[in-house]
């Protein structure tokens, strides 16, 4: 490629029109993205020089997560360098040896590699099958128990039946992890992803992870959910932990406004959570 990204694409010396990009909304070359990205640049640099638990997590990082938290609802988030990433920390996380999850066939490949990092016993269903998923649940003795699932099948274009999995999560005793790469941005009131496609509010049982890369035409992702799960990520997933955090000039936003900064959580460290995670 020798454009940026867009609707039109020079690829060895010839002009075509792109239909490969998962840049949906055209955002990835917007000149309000483009002006707040240099303006951010100006004022934080372009690097965050360390992981988010020694020096790397920067006050752009903490206002995104915040803003992030609000647009999806749920009480807190956390920013991820990657989608990929995110994934690979959610799962090995919350679950281990002993445990179990419950994962659609056609789950993307971070998903499944997110399961073998987790030791956790792998119960695949074929895809959208709610009874199969029904008679596996049932079998189970497992102690922690999941879902996950691909929330927009990007191959396929379907939509997981994400009130369906609700249900059988909380009747199961289950946790619902949701993958909405492809849903935020687009689906739901104002783009807020597929749980507000469905009108699903922010269930203790339910882990979600955002793109920025996709519709918002930027990089990196970010997992929403309650404040025990959260903190526990943090404390725990790999790879949020052991990776540089992402630029802090991405947290900037267009013709951005003061902030009140009167409510902040205190700094973060690399102490155990004391927070219990059933």
């Amino acid at each position: 490629m020798d454009t940026p990204c867009g609707p039109l694409a020079r690829v060895d010396g010839r002009d075509l029109v792109s239909f490969c990009s998962n840049d949906y909304l055209g955002l990835a070359n917007a000149p309000e993205l483009v002006e707040a990205a240099g303006a951010g640049a100006r004022v934080w640099g372009v690097g965050s020089g360390a992981s988010h638990l020694v020096s790397g997590h920067m006050r752009p990082h903490e206002d995104l997560e915040e803003r992030l938290a609000a647009f999806t609802g749920f009480p807190r988030a956390l920013l991820f360098s990657t989608g990929y990433l995110a994934n690979l920390g959610i799962v090995p996380a919350l679950l281990g040896r002993g445990d179990a999850v419950f994962s659609d066939k056609l789950n993307h490949a971070s998903l499944i590699d997110a399961v073998q990092l987790s030791r956790a016993d792998n119960k695949r269903y074929p895809h959208g099958d709610l009874d199969t998923l029904e008679r596996l649940f049932a079998s189970s003795s497992a102690r922690r128990k999941m879902i996950l699932t691909d929330a927009v099948f990007s191959m396929d274009g379907d939509l997981a039946p994400l009130p369906a999995l609700l249900e059988l999560a909380e009747r199961f005793d289950a946790w619902l992890v949701v993958d909405d790469a492809h849903g935020f941005g687009v689906l739901g009131d104002q783009g807020r992803g597929s749980l507000a496609h469905f009108k699903l509010g922010a269930s203790q049982r339910l882990v979600y992870m955002g793109t920025l890369g996709k519709a918002a035409g930027a990089s990196g992702a970010f997992v929403a959910a309650h404040e025990a799960v959260i903190e526990c990520l943090l404390q725990n997933a790999r790879s949020y932990i052991f990776t540089t955090g992402s630029s802090p000039r991405r947290g900037l936003r267009p013709a951005r406004q003061p902030a009140d900064r009167e409510r902040r959580r205190p700094p973060r460290t690399s102490t155990p959570t004391d927070r219990a995670i059933a």
